[in-house]
């Protein structure tokens, strides 16, 4: 009876103490991705969601592959090999003119590398740069300015005059943290439709960019491809005289 009456107690004591809150974690405010959902997956440190649909164009044009179990992981950061080879595919790189120069020598890129030929690709096309004494660091994190910058470079660059910049980027409240040296490719990016953002509209320019970011930029380049009319051919009419 005693030891009824003592657990009758606690059980009372326990119901009215508070809930206990989960503790959030810093810095975090995604939830964690579950690997193979298709839903819009947050990525970790930046509130921007990424359309499943913009994974599945950039997949299904084979710009960029899921890994070998099946999933896109686009929380995943990108490192300078891996863009290299991203660029060569998006814009074709390898088709281009000055593919054909002399191959350069890069230290820290041994023809072995998986990605050696990408590399060669964006050095020799000026699309990216490599680091003194000819290195590259391929295994280098990149961040979304220097991945936008990038992509503005393979796309073209729109000369726009500073005071245009300005004004196109003050629409972002992060936009002091741009980068000098990209902020007129980012404007152009910005001006193209292709740029995500968070909930707040911040650009988040120094943060590590993921393969939801660049999925993201590369699904709206695919988008205004697929826009753009083919040029018409014209109808050879036979035995037509000349215009004069």
């Amino acid at each position: 009876m005693r030891r009824l009456s003592i657990t009758l107690s606690l059980v009372a004591l326990l119901q009215n103490l508070p809930a206990i809150a989960q503790t959030p974690i810093p810095g975090n405010t995604a939830q964690t991705p579950i690997p193979g959902n298709t839903a819009q997956t947050p990525v970790p440190g930046n509130t921007a969601e990424i359309p499943s649909d913009s994974i599945q164009q950039v997949v299904a044009a084979k710009w960029m592959t899921n890994f070998s179990d099946g999933n896109f992981y686009p929380e995943r950061f990108v490192s300078r090999a891996e863009l290299a080879a991203i660029m060569v595919k998006a814009f074709r790189l390898d088709k281009r003119q000055e593919v054909n120069k002399e191959n350069l020598a890069i230290p820290d890129v041994p023809r072995s590398y998986w990605a050696f030929n990408d590399i060669q690709t964006v050095l020799k096309t000026d699309i990216m740069k490599g680091y003194r004494g000819n290195q590259f660091f391929p295994n280098q994190r990149v961040t979304k300015a220097e991945a936008l910058a990038i992509f503005a470079q393979a796309y073209g660059v729109f000369q726009f005059p500073d005071d245009a910049v300005d004004e196109i980027l003050a629409a972002y409240p992060d936009e002091k943290s741009i980068p000098s040296w990209a902020r007129k490719a980012i404007a152009t990016v910005a001006t193209e439709g292709f740029l995500n953002t968070d909930a707040q509209n911040n650009i988040s320019p120094l943060k590590p960019v993921t393969r939801g970011d660049m999925a993201y930029v590369l699904s709206k380049y695919l988008q205004r491809q697929k826009q753009q009319p083919e040029t018409p051919e014209v109808p050879i009419i036979p035995n037509s005289q000349p215009s004069p």
